[in-house]
């Protein structure tokens, strides 16, 4: 079955490379962290007996982290449910990436809690992605 994409998916497409250059900037403060902290590679968390500074460089590694627990997820749903409804999926997804970003931004602060208050603007866009990813397989089973 072919599927013919619609030239509003290239919203979707955008919010893809939006997203790539999201995790450059959040690599690259993570890096800066590094610097700042005095957390050297490859390790991954800093250890709070060895470095005074330790908990301050966790929260931003983490907040990157989870970024990147969540990406492969987050760009199924938006390119699969991008495929039937690209303008929705494409305003989800920056929906998603603004409130991505105002997690790491509170994460980065050394204060974990600081991330909370923003899930709930990047939770509800990913299962209305999902939803779309469904109406998407719903339309593709029924067209038999």
């Amino acid at each position: 079955m072919a599927i013919a994409l619609s030239p509003d998916f290239g919203y979707v497409a955008l919010v893809v490379v939006l997203t790539s250059f999201f995790n450059i900037y959040m690599s690259i403060g993570v890096g800066r962290a590094r610097k700042k902290y005095n957390v050297s590679y490859p390790t991954m968390y800093a250890v709070e007996s060895e470095n005074k500074e330790a908990k301050r460089f966790n929260c931003v590694q983490r907040g990157h982290q989870n970024f990147l627990e969540t990406l492969p997820l987050f760009l199924a749903v938006l390119i699969l449910g991008g495929l039937k409804h690209p303008k929705l999926a494409a305003v989800l997804g920056v929906v998603y990436l603004v409130g991505r970003y105002l997690y790491f931004k509170g994460y980065s602060t050394g204060v974990p809690e600081n991330r909370l208050k923003s899930g709930i603007i990047f939770h509800p866009p990913v299962f209305a992605l999902i939803g779309c990813t469904i109406s998407l397989a719903v339309s593709l089973l029924t067209a038999r």
